[in-house]
């Protein structure tokens, strides 16, 4: 795990090559080992290293090929390095242990092919010193960010979008209004936007090759046309819950190779406990595992998490937080998490993160599991609501309107998720963080932009033909919400604190198989995650299992109306940045009141509203 940032200069070369130090110094926590920086011709490469596999400095980077034709630098881990090692075979002069120099030599021996090959979570770059050209690659998934610019005048990329204005001075900062417009609608940036117009992002699955002439984006990976495997229909469920652990176990099982001591995340839900009962059983020594504990019991796991800890046997530590505490990371927050996200649950994350790094420098997480297997309550919902598109669109219209006269927020909501026509609608109704208060959203915004729903429509163009709502939503949440929120979450809010998250329920083997698997075995009358949830009963008793779905989280909504409330009111304000950014001033008072008398909860539209303002008013002062 490191921090990246290089500069493509195509009209010279910054030979002081103090702007790639400035970048690395804004994302300094993401490689606390080791630091440095390549200049030769048109390009820099800086690398801020976090240790992990092969401490020595023979595996520092930037690293080269044996003739010094191609430069690389890895932000990362390739689990399965040694199997590829093994096929490229001991005619390469491998200097290093690690799997940095094998990423080098796949691509040696099969340029772009060689990412089909790679198990494991990375963004890295190659310079061809001959060719003077780049190639720049993201996993499968998106669990490592990479960021970058493109003109006639230079490309750069980082680990961070605050490091680019110091590889690119004078870099617009022109807000990107459409990028704003999903924000407000979904919490969260989604790739390839940025908040600036300047600044793209690395979709997920794609690489590009850049070059003086122009960059050229190719996507190599993706489960958008996996369709549904019948013969997996016809199977028993012994037969799936044998493939599925046999799956896991193999990933979970590489993910444990490091020569740094590995922990993992423990909520006491399925989905870590399932993870640390495979770590449990591979562990050579004593498994490691962390969660926070809350004084509101509304929001405390710790107990579930202890019940798992005894029962697995691992060495389980627990770190008791106040609410005070978690606003103490506020400064944290805003810092590190330097795009708009609204995704307040990164407050525990990034607690959990700063405990679990004072005992081990590698955790294992659960994430991912959720969106492969059907976790979320509304993947029912979504359901219900395709099956009523069956019936004709006038009776619906007609429904939708008596619902909206009546005195029930419920009613009103269900309202409006009737009228909409097709699964990426009903998906983007679903996630909206402001479908109950659309009003705050100025009309220049909402007349000039696309609504989310627009994006999704794009991609869900691309599904397997015969999907179901429920399994539409699934693959709008792998594609977009995964990475671009629950994954950006783990990555900065485990970087802050020099913490490398592995991801092994992401492993893309699970992912496709996973995509096949016919609806009944994820969604199953009330059951989320069903097939799933039958295989941590193998590890894990059900009584200790079976709870309601928590998922970290904190007291927002009391946080708004008592001690961020001086914080939030100066904010809101500025009607002037406001009505800048596209809000209707008037309308964000009106939800900003509404909440304080507790009329109504409006925690996740007033949260993602103040974290957008706070970041623009940051930006302009450092303009």
């Amino acid at each position: 795990m490191c921090g990246l940032a290089g500069l493509i200069s195509w009209q010279g070369a910054d030979t002081e090559g103090a702007r790639l130090a400035a970048a690395l110094d804004s994302i300094e926590s993401r490689g606390p080992d080791g630091r440095n920086i390549w200049r030769d011709g048109p390009c820099m490469l800086g690398h801020l290293r976090l240790a992990i596999i092969d401490l020595s400095e023979r595996a520092s980077q930037p690293m080269f090929s044996p003739d010094e034709r191609y430069v690389i630098v890895f932000n990362g881990e390739i689990y399965n390095f040694q199997e590829i090692r093994d096929r490229l075979g001991e005619q390469y002069p491998w200097r290093t242990q690690g799997d940095t120099e094998v990423i080098l030599a796949a691509y040696l021996r099969w340029g772009a092919e060689c990412l089909h090959l790679f198990r494991g979570m990375f963004a890295f770059a190659i310079w061809d010193r001959v060719e003077q050209t780049l190639f720049v690659a993201r996993d499968r998934v998106g669990v490592k960010p990479l960021y970058f610019h493109a003109s006639e005048q230079c490309f750069a990329f980082a680990s961070r979008p605050r490091a680019m204005g110091h590889l690119v001075p004078g870099l617009s900062i022109r807000f990107d209004q459409q990028a704003l417009r999903y924000y407000l609608e979904s919490g969260y940036i989604p790739a390839p936007y940025s908040c600036f117009e300047s600044i793209r992002k690395l979709e997920p699955g794609h690489y590009l090759r850049v070059s003086k002439a122009g960059v050229e984006s190719h996507r190599y990976w993706s489960i958008d046309e996996v369709a549904i495997d019948p013969a997996k229909d016809q199977m028993s469920e012994e037969q799936l819950l044998d493939q599925l652990d046999a799956l896991i176990d193999r990933s979970v099982q590489l993910r444990l190779v490091s020569n740094v001591p590995v922990g993992a995340f423990l909520s006491g839900g399925i989905d870590s406990s399932l993870v640390a009962a495979y770590m449990k059983k591979h562990a050579s020594g004593d498994v490691r595992t962390f969660t926070i504990g809350f004084d509101d019991a509304q929001f405390d796991e710790s107990h579930h998490a202890a019940a798992v800890a005894r029962h697995l046997g691992t060495h389980h530590v627990c770190e008791q937080l106040t609410a005070g505490d978690l606003l103490a990371l506020m400064p944290t927050y805003l810092a590190e998490y330097d795009e708009p996200f609204f995704d307040y649950s990164a407050f525990p994350v990034m607690a959990v993160s700063r405990t679990a790094r004072r005992h081990v420098t590698v955790s294992l997480s659960g994430d991912g599991a959720d969106e492969a297997f059907g976790g979320y309550h509304y993947y029912r919902l979504a359901e219900k609501l395709g099956r009523l598109r069956a019936f004709p669109s006038g009776l619906r219209k007609l429904v939708a309107a008596v619902l909206k006269r009546l005195p029930s927020h419920k009613l009103n909501l269900l309202a409006g998720a009737l009228s909409t026509t097709t699964a990426a609608d009903n998906f983007a109704f679903m996630r909206s963080v402001i479908k109950d208060f659309k009003q705050v959203m100025g009309q220049e915004m909402a007349r000039n932009t696309e609504p989310l729903s627009a994006l999704f429509s794009r991609r869900a163009a691309s599904f397997a033909p015969g999907l179901s709502d429920a399994e539409a939503a699934m693959r709008l949440d792998m594609a977009y919400t995964l990475p671009d929120d629950y994954l950006q979450k783990v990555d900065v809010g485990s970087m802050a604190f020099s913490l490398e998250a592995r991801e092994p329920l992401l492993d893309h083997t699970i992912l496709e198989w996973a995509a096949s698997l016919p609806l009944k075995w994820k969604v199953r009358g009330g059951i989320n995650k069903y097939l799933l949830r039958q295989l941590a009963y193998r590890y894990i008793p059900r009584e200790i299992l079976d709870r309601p779905k928590m998922g970290f989280g904190v007291p927002m909504a009391s946080w708004l109306r008592t001690e961020l409330r001086p914080w939030a009111e100066q904010l809101l304000a500025d009607e002037a940045t406001l009505t800048r950014i596209g809000l209707d001033h008037a309308q964000v008072m009106r939800v900003w009141n509404e909440h304080q008398t507790g009329r109504r909860d409006a925690q996740s539209c007033l949260w993602s509203i103040l974290v957008l303002v706070q970041f623009v008013k940051n930006v302009e002062a450092q303009s």
